[in-house]
């Protein structure tokens, strides 16, 4: 039994009252899912790299990002072939770092994936006022129509909220495609260095016009091509063959979104002009009209699809954080009656909360920077444990099934850690109070831990079973 946690007995019903729904989603879904999760970076979010780095600097960032995010990937790939379930990194951290280790990182997760949504729902409200729809004059209509359609959608089923999200992100690739087509004969290197360098900074010059620092500071935005497709494991209990379709499926979703994060960064700027989109809430369309002297038919389609791409993104990373709330809650980390599923085995009271508390804080605040870059601080701390925990794994458990082991092993997730750290400090100076305010949540969830819930366990939870056994394995080795 693992040190410093108690578990407690429940019902022989518990188990039965908190099950979803399997063999919803083979690997293409899955591959779906990761574009999904991500797809809105590529309309927007991403540009503000170029406000802080430079074109070089945020190319420096995306590169080294891309990196981080496909060694990561990799390790995920092999960890959730091996322990597929719905706890996905709390559960692989579980295994590998113990209770409050898996703990820590199911958190950071639910952090990243519950406030997410609300910052995705602030720039959906700023698109559609933008562009005159329903003659809005106020979002919190919008952010309250998003989270009540789009929950309602995943309270029907798993299985139709899936088909749906694919179908969206599939408009919005499509319009991704149109627009770097449609930009190509516009394209111009010199236009990549249009930013003036700023003499004062150490390093600069036009390729990196901030110097060092800049290009730092450019890594936060470098993730935005990549946020959340490591959330792909989160469906491993709703899969046909998660075993198969869980490698298949995430390291797919990676090879998309690098083909258009290198496709997007070189050609939106080098079109429009680096400086042109560098603060913009909206630079596909604005980099059209920049590139054609105007407004034409291809700024209209790709203003009004991007809206399809934040959709896509706001509805599947609710389905994320609904399973990452499951998970905890089921194993008794945080509130079991959170893990309930309904009749068509959908975590209902686990999308409902996060979802209300969600929609508070967008309305609220209405700040969609603040909000993703708390979202993003999450992100990075959890990277750090999901790496830590497969090179942990490989070490402490080298005999472990592994249907898919990752290419280059501890090296590849070693080389995700040290840039995971990177990307934690980089976070922490472009944004002190997101830093701040994501600290302060994890002080108190730890607090709910070590003083009340890691007393109050479930042994029968599946993340807590694999760590169980792995526990009781390991101390009649050492007998």
């Amino acid at each position: 039994m693992a040190k410093h946690v108690e578990y407690s007995e429940v019902d022989e019903n518990y188990l039965k009252e908190r099950q979803l729904k399997r063999g919803a989603a083979g690997w293409l879904l899955l591959a779906g899912l990761g574009v999904s999760y991500v797809i809105s970076g590529d309309f927007a979010g991403w540009n503000f790299g170029l406000d802080e780095g430079g074109w070089g600097g945020l190319l420096i960032a995306t590169v080294l990002m891309a990196v981080m995010y496909s060694c990561m990937v990799f390790g995920l790939a092999e960890m959730s072939s091996a322990m597929p379930v719905a706890g996905a990194g709390y559960g692989f951290a579980r295994r590998a770092l113990g209770p409050l280790g898996g703990f820590a990182t199911g958190v950071a997760i639910l952090i990243e994936y519950a406030i997410a949504p609300a910052a995705i729902a602030v720039f959906i409200g700023g698109y559609i006022e933008t562009l005159g729809l329903f003659g809005l004059t106020s979002s919190w209509p919008v952010f309250l129509g998003c989270y009540v359609i789009f929950i309602g959608i995943h309270l029907y089923g798993v299985g139709e909220a899936l088909r749906l999200m694919f179908a969206i992100t599939a408009v919005a690739v499509l319009a991704l495609a149109a627009f770097v087509i449609g930009m190509i004969p516009k394209f111009s290197a010199d236009k990549l260095f249009d930013i003036v360098p700023d003499e004062a900074a150490a390093g600069a010059s036009e390729f990196l016009p901030f110097g060092f620092a800049g290009a730092m500071a450019a890594l936060v935005y470098g993730i935005w091509f990549f946020l959340a497709i490591e959330g792909v494991p989160l469906a491993a209990e709703e899969a046909r063959d998660p075993k198969r379709d869980m490698p298949r499926g995430i390291i797919a979703g990676l090879a998309v979104l690098v083909v258009f994060a290198a496709l997007i960064l070189l050609i939106a700027p080098g079109a429009a002009g680096s400086s042109t989109i560098a603060t913009s809430d909206n630079p596909l369309p604005e980099a059209v009209r920049a590139a054609y002297g105007g407004n034409n038919a291809l700024a209209q389609v790709v203003n009004y699809v991007g809206l399809a791409g934040l959709v896509a993104s706001f509805f599947s990373i609710i389905y994320a954080y609904s399973r990452q709330l499951f998970a905890l809650s089921r194993a008794g980390y945080l509130p079991r009656w959170l893990s309930r599923t309904g009749r068509r085995k959908t975590p209902y009271l686990a999308l409902l909360v996060p979802g209300t508390i969600g929609f508070v804080l967008a309305a609220a605040t209405q700040d969609g920077a603040l909000l993703i870059n708390i979202a993003v601080f999450g992100a990075t701390v959890s990277y750090v444990l999901l790496n830590l925990s497969h090179i942990v794994l490989r070490v402490r458990e080298p005999d472990l099934e592994r249907p898919y082991r990752t290419p280059g092993g501890v090296v590849t997730t070693g080389i995700a850690l040290v840039l995971a750290v990177a990307a934690v400090i980089a976070t922490f100076l472009v944004d002190r109070m997101a830093a701040a305010i994501t600290a302060a949540i994890f002080v108190a969830a730890v607090g709910y831990f070590w003083f009340y819930s890691r007393h109050r366990l479930v042994a029968a939870a599946p993340e807590e079973e694999f760590a169980v056994i792995a526990s009781a394995e390991h101390e009649l080795d050492r007998e």
